[in-house]
């Protein structure tokens, strides 16, 4: 049967074979689940997925949301799904049970997001963002605030946002202009105006509470001043009710390039004096409180590119299978002979593997996250515990850079299996090129990720996190050593992994001399050449882990444990070519883009 969205036998290996995800599941924290009920978590995902969702993609995607007055309505389409996925709680799968979610292993949790988000990734937000807006009330909040949002929220009754981004100051988020006063029941007015906003109005619930950064008044200028208050659409009364409508209104929606679906919001807070907003956590610490649900969002962002990514290969891959199209290159001469299924032409099938390469490792390398957080989560040795925080930490960038870039890369070249038929709405992979685009754009884009990386994660205690890391990818090679079919490629690896030690010493050395902007100019080709070491690691790892069970495995199996094999040694004999490239490249540290004068770029 040809999988849709996700290889649902891909996910199970990674899961359960790769990952050994039962033994995470022996811990307290995920106490009543086992691998019976996690699999029928993600077998009811995939049908929601595939049988409710998925029909609104294009439907959605052609009618948009619109907006009338201050109101923001969503597709009709959308109003069934989103119901039930308000009524299985998908939308707080991996939310706490404290807080009212179901606690689900974060692998699992990631599974089904992984269906939802490639079955209709605007509808699925609209059940889900609030989350994460629930997770820092209940981090950061009084009691109070933790009893009137969290549960209305993590149900989805109530949405959550976050407004961070304004026209002013955009990615520098220190020169905001939003202010806060703060009133004599010790509540604040705030004033300003955000932009970019991710459903920050829409028809599909009874209130949106949304997390403001905002300056008080008199508090210094910069990210050390800013704090963060919570600002819901509707002003909550002391029973729970709903009271008067707040002073914070949207003032349009933007025509974007894809995710029509999606409402992103321009909100306007405090036009007649009166949006009251409150305080979550101390004065001035809203950007170290915001970074917790941007961290989140960074994440979930990665997501949504495995997730297009995934989805736009299936289609491509089962394209290919059934479009009848050129004879066998072998019988170009013979004109007798049949048309044959495009998948049977070298280029495509290339351009097939190299696709599966990546979405493959992707996969496994997402899910390995989840696996580091639970470990930095809840283990009770404390070295343990850093360690893992430390490499979830620097290891975040380049899930969120990384995936979303790939992504997107992968949904063009879904496209061009299709030929001109893919790049017709006739098809969905033209959608999902366009609706991917923005993944390496919010949530900080690919600049702001590589600087991340250079300049807060790789320095982390001295370089001894990004040790550990490769510490940790030593392990995989090591164990491919000791299988003869693997060897070449483990040692190709190793080489790699060599090479990118020497690229971050490089610039990390360059940068300490003074060069910090030629460094920085090489920063995103390291971050992405480090994401290839990454990609060559899982799959290196995913054929150790399949390589004995060949022999064994049933006639199904088999020759999904034999493309484990083939895709590592394609991914490591090929790509990871261009990736040493690239390591060379940034050892030469070219920095004609810094001494450039600005009237040599033209354009004059």
């Amino acid at each position: 049967m040809a999988q849709e969205l996700a290889d649902r036998r891909d996910i199970d290996f990674v899961i359960w074979e790769q990952l050994e995800g039962e033994k995470y599941l022996d811990n307290p924290v995920f106490d009543g689940f086992n691998k019976k009920s996690c699999t029928m978590i993600i077998n009811e995902a995939r049908n929601l997925a595939i049988k409710e969702m998925l029909p609104t993609l294009q439907e959605g995607d052609k009618i948009g949301v619109h907006f009338d007055k201050g109101e923001v309505t969503v597709p009709e389409c959308f109003k069934r799904p989103h119901g039930l996925l308000l009524d299985g709680e998908w939308g707080c799968l991996m939310v706490d049970q404290n807080m009212g979610g179901q606690g689900a292993p974060p692998f699992v949790a990631s599974a089904a997001s992984e269906y939802f988000m490639g079955g209709n990734w605007a509808l699925y937000t609209y059940a889900a963002m609030g989350g994460s807006t629930a997770g820092m009330i209940q981090d950061y909040g009084t009691q109070e605030l933790i009893d009137t949002y969290v549960k209305n929220i993590v149900s989805g009754k109530w949405g959550g946002t976050m407004l961070l981004t304004e026209s002013s100051a955009g990615t520098d988020v220190g020169a905001l202009e939003t202010t806060a006063v703060k009133n004599a029941d010790g509540s604040y007015s705030l004033s300003g105006n955000k932009i970019f906003i991710t459903n920050g109005e829409h028809n599909l619930c009874e209130n949106i509470i949304h997390p403001v950064l905002a300056r008080i008044e008199g508090h210094e200028a910069g990210t050390k001043g800013i704090s963060i208050f919570i600002v819901p659409k509707y002003l909550v009364n002391k029973d729970g009710s709903l009271g008067e409508k707040n002073d914070i209104i949207c003032t349009g929606v933007e025509e974007k390039h894809g995710i029509h679906g999606s409402a992103t919001c321009s909100m306007s807070l405090g036009t007649k004096g009166q949006c009251i907003g409150y305080l979550l956590g101390e004065e001035k610490k809203g950007m170290r409180i915001m970074f917790n649900m941007m961290n989140e969002a960074r994440m979930a962002t990665g997501l949504q590119g495995l997730s297009y990514a995934s989805s736009a290969y299936l289609l491509a891959l089962n394209y290919a299978r059934e479009r009848i199209q050129g004879k066998d290159i072998e019988q170009y001469f013979d004109k007798n002979a049949p048309g044959v299924p495009i998948i049977k032409h070298p280029d495509i099938r290339r351009n097939l593997l190299w696709m599966k390469s990546l979405v493959d490792s992707m996969r496994s390398f997402f899910y390995y996250m989840t696996t580091v957080g639970i470990r930095a989560h809840v283990s009770g040795d404390e070295k343990e515990k850093e360690k893992y925080n430390g490499i979830f930490e620097l290891l975040t960038p380049i899930i969120k850079e990384y995936l979303a870039v790939k992504g997107h890369d992968i949904c063009i070249q879904a496209m061009q299996v299709y030929g001109g038929a893919g790049y017709t709405q006739d098809y969905p992979v033209e959608q999902y090129a366009r609706d991917c685009k923005i993944a390496s754009i919010y949530e900080g884009c690919s600049g702001v990720q590589a600087l991340d990386l250079m300049g807060r994660k790789l320095p982390m205690k001295k370089g001894m996190v990004f040790m550990e890391f490769m510490g940790e990818i030593g392990v995989t090679i090591a164990s491919a050593k000791e299988i003869p079919a693997l060897k070449e490629l483990a040692e190709r690896l190793e080489k790699a992994v060599g090479m990118m030690g020497d690229s971050a010493m490089h610039l990390g050395t360059i940068a300490m001399d003074g060069k910090i902007k030629p460094a920085l100019a090489h920063s995103l080709p390291f971050l992405h050449a480090m994401g290839d070491v990454i990609m060559g690691w899982m799959l290196l790892w995913r054929a150790v882990v399949a390589s004995p069970k060949i022999e064994n495995a049933s006639k199904k199996d088999q020759p999904f444990y034999e493309g484990q094999l083939k895709t590592a040694e394609f991914f490591i004999k090929t790509s990871l070519h261009e990736t040493m490239a690239r390591f060379k490249s940034i050892k030469e540290t070219c920095d004609a883009a810094i001494t450039i004068s600005d009237e040599g770029f033209g354009g004059l």
